[in-house]
């Protein structure tokens, strides 16, 4: 029989599949030999006691052969001849999952990606870590598979209310990704293996008669009453399609500048900015395991903190365990951190976003009003760190107690951010109500972590990247805009997703809007 077993192991115990299996036999009074294999379900940590344990869900088969996890099956189609052709502006994880959508459905794909194939970004990465040159076209945030390409590959998400996370998760690994994602808490793939799936979901679009092209920037919409039917490139191309999926991602400025131009709708979103901070991560395991050493089979530590300062959200954004500080600008002049891990996190660095909650009238307080104003303030802060920085993207820093004491650092520790940091005083860089907020948070966070607010630490501006600053409207019904009918706003960009999976469940649920509108149309 199978029968779902719940259990807590210690990490080596469930690191061992002979000692799970002796386990369920004696949870269920039966030999160990009658329990044939396992599948996982769910895996999380505990670690709330000085003893971390794992927390197991498993469909255990008992005195019946074992079968294998079976994989959701997806039947793509040839598109190839296809009469209705939609095209997909942007090829992150909300325009590559409408492409598999919409292929499934029997409706051919045209992306259109400014940015180059993951491979080609690879250079363009090492051109702004080691030169300090920025490609505003191909970057940490542009080019194929978006910014979770080279920005980590978190697949955790809330929003289980905006379509169906376990599809999304089998779609990668359908493409490649490792079925632990299937039922670990945090899923997570890594910057180094990200390239190779999504290098695979290109393959297949291009197999079943979609089309793909890079360096495809957008600068301009065909639009006849009210009716979006194509859009223009920088190279001078042209392409036709039935309808528009907007996903080009939370930093394409020229997008929602050019909406605003042409007088198409837009709204100024609230969003977050701050530093990136970063410990050693031996002293977050330390502090969050309860041990001096971590246990091999335990991963490397996390965390997630919130505070609330003068009735403002300060919180951890994007935390990543044994990772590694990037360059996240998309031009040059303006300076902009993010963070990313590879799938083994095994780097000596803890590094996390912590931001404070911006709302509409900090950006009034600073910017003109209007729709794209919290783009300009975001946008102006970024200069100011770029400004108050070394050059050639070399980031203003501080050690972590010094920047809530008001201490400019002598010296600074070593830190994972290739580019470079230098001592500066953050409170010329942010501002005002972005820094105040943050000293008293740290001082917060060192008080549930023990060990966090020390100066061993160190700050890095700015974090600022954390989602749009704008909000393109949609049509709760159709998912269309309000005022230009077939062009669909999409993902993060659009203000309608925060993160890999989210994104590409919106795409999903574009791409099944469209396909129910032009079979209600024939």
């Amino acid at each position: 029989m199978q029968k779902t077993i719940i259990i807590k192991l210690l990490p080596s115990e469930a690191a061992s599949e002979i000692a799970v299996k002796k386990y369920l036999a004696k949870v269920e009074g039966v030999p160990a030999s009658a329990v044939s294999g396992f599948n996982i379900l769910k895996q999380s940590i505990d670690a709330r006691s000085r003893q971390p344990w794992v927390n197991l869900t498993v469909n255990a088969y008992i005195n019946e052969p074992f079968r294998h996890r079976a994989l959701q099956e997806f039947s793509f189609r040839d598109v190839s001849k296809s009469a209705q052709t939609v095209i997909i502006i942007g090829a992150g994880p909300a325009g590559l999952f409408a492409a598999l959508q919409l292929i499934e459905l029997g409706i051919k794909p045209v992306i259109l990606e400014r940015g180059k194939d993951v491979r080609a970004r690879r250079r363009d990465l090492a051109m702004l870590n080691k030169e300090g040159e920025v490609n505003p076209d191909s970057n940490y945030c542009f080019g194929e598979g978006g910014a979770g390409t080279y920005s980590d590959g978190k697949l955790y998400t809330r929003s289980n209310k905006r379509g169906n996370i376990d599809r999304i998760l089998n779609l990668f690994v359908h493409f490649g990704a490792e079925e632990k994602i299937l039922f670990e808490a945090h899923p997570h793939i890594g910057t180094n293996k990200l390239p190779h799936i999504i290098t695979a979901m290109r393959e297949k679009i291009l197999d079943c008669g979609g089309d793909y092209h890079f360096e495809k920037r957008v600068t301009d919409f065909i639009i006849t009453n009210d009716k979006i039917t194509g859009v223009k490139t920088a190279s001078g191309d042209t392409f036709n399609g039935t309808a528009v999926i907007l996903a080009t991602g939370h930093s394409a400025r020229d997008i929602f500048e050019l909406l605003h131009s042409k007088k198409i709708r837009i709204e100024a979103k609230p969003f977050a900015l701050g530093v990136r901070a970063e410990h050693p991560q031996s002293l977050i395991d330390t502090a969050q395991y309860h041990c001096n050493i971590r246990e091999q089979n335990l991963p490397p530590a996390s965390y997630n903190l919130v505070q609330q300062v003068d009735g403002t959200g300060v919180f951890s954004f994007c935390m990543c365990p044994g990772g590694i500080i990037a360059p996240a600008a998309t031009a040059p002049g303006e300076l902009v951190v993010n963070g990313w891990s590879p799938s083994k996190r095994n780097n000596p660095y803890a590094n996390s976003g912590i931001v404070v909650s911006v709302e509409e009238k900090a950006w009034q307080a600073f910017s003109k009003s209007g729709p794209l104003a919290a783009m300009y303030f975001q946008q102006s802060v970024e200069i100011n760190a770029f400004n108050m920085g070394g050059g050639k993207f070399v980031a203003p820093a501080q050690r972590l107690v010094d920047f809530s004491e008001n201490i400019i650092s002598s010296t600074l520790p070593d830190c994972s951010y290739l580019p470079g940091v230098i001592s500066a005083d953050m409170k010329k860089v942010l501002p005002a109500f972005i820094h105040r907020r943050l000293q008293e948070a740290f001082k917060a966070f060192g008080k549930k972590i023990k060990g966090y607010y020390i100066n061993d630490a160190v700050v890095v501006a700015t974090e600022s990247r954390t989602s749009s600053p704008v909000r393109i409207p949609r049509l709760q019904d159709s998912l269309h805009h309000p005022q230009i009918a077939n062009l669909y706003p999409c993902g993060e960009g659009a203000g309608y997703a925060g993160g890999i999976v989210s994104a590409a469940m919106d795409g999903e649920r574009v791409a099944k809007m469209i396909a129910e509108t032009l079979l209600s149309h024939r």
